[in-house]
């Protein structure tokens, strides 16, 4: 297997100090390119391949991607079934040690076998860098050729922290999609029990098989709290119901038929929200009542 050894290690110590009997931190080379990846397992680097030609397909998660010339992957020689390779296929493959690029063990594993394009950001800066420094062999032994393969292992730090976090992107969306349709099921359940006085976080966490915290959670993450929903569509539907005939309503028996715990309690919320109290409002929209029947039946009359 050819094999190029690229510039040493920095002065720089890393995050995590390399172990001592590894084989990078005896040879003494930060970056070593490849035309193939070694069939032994290797826990103390990660490799990249970047693809040259040919046909190449990652398997990640059970799907099946195709890589395009100038694409990148990270790789591992333990998991090498993932990586299928078609005829006249070309690779380079960059050995980095593991403790160089700033991340856990298990975040690495995260990005194994992930496809990434070479043709826009982060990655195309990477696949382009790596492309030249591959072909630039006067410069792997040099002052400059040093400075390269450091710059080449702060581009790989970057791009393992972009995949890392598009993986936390999409599980964040994955659960807020979760989340909101848990709160719409909710939200219907609170409806259909408005009138019920013991609704409760408790009751509501109850009858959906989740935790109060968690309840809490999804009302707290759409801007509000639960008692402050239902709070605001009981107080939706009393001042609704206390406007919309002629009929005198007593405002007590709003008040109990919505779930308030007293007409005291009811007469101060009810404020609280619209600047005036229930019975201001039932004068208010029952005089605005009459006052359109009213008129309704003069124009019959005419």
């Amino acid at each position: 297997m050819p094999l190029t050894l690229m510039p040493r290690v920095p002065e720089r110590v890393p995050r995590q100090a390399p172990d001592p009997t590894s084989a990078s931190s005896r040879s003494g080379w930060l970056v070593q390119m490849l035309s193939e990846m070694p069939e032994t397992n290797d826990r103390n680097h990660i490799y990249l391949g970047v693809h040259v030609r040919g046909t190449v397909t990652v398997v990640h998660e059970r799907a099946k991607t195709l890589l395009e010339p100038n694409d990148l992957v990270f790789c591992d020689p333990a998991r090498q079934h993932l990586l299928r390779f078609g005829e006249d296929c070309q690779m380079i493959f960059f050995r980095v040690p593991r403790c160089y690029l700033g991340v856990t063990e298990p975040e690495l594993n995260q990005v194994l076998g992930v496809p990434v394009r070479g043709g826009e950001g982060i990655g195309a800066l990477a696949s382009d860098f790596l492309t030249a420094l591959a072909a630039k062999a006067e410069f792997r032994r040099s002052t400059i050729g040093d400075r390269r393969a450091r710059t080449a292992v702060h581009l790989l730090s970057v791009l393992v922290m972009e995949l890392l976090e598009a993986d936390t992107t999409d599980e964040a969306d994955e659960a807020s999609g979760a989340g909101n349709e848990m709160l719409s099921r909710i939200h219907g359940y609170i409806e259909e029990h408005l009138m019920d006085p013991d609704l409760s976080p408790e009751s509501i966490a109850r009858a959906h098989h989740i935790s109060v915290r968690y309840l809490h959670k999804l009302f707290q993450n759409d801007g509000s709290t639960v008692s402050q929903w239902v709070r605001r569509r009981r107080l939706e539907f009393c001042r609704l119901e206390l406007g919309r005939s002629s009929r005198r309503i007593t405002m007590a028996a709003v008040a109990h038929r919505w779930g308030f715990s007293s007409p005291s309690h009811f007469s101060r919320t009810f404020r609280g929200a619209y600047g005036m109290s229930p019975s201001e409002w039932q004068a208010l929209a029952t005089s605005a009542f009459v006052t359109t029947t009213d008129g309704a039946q003069d124009d019959r009359r005419r």
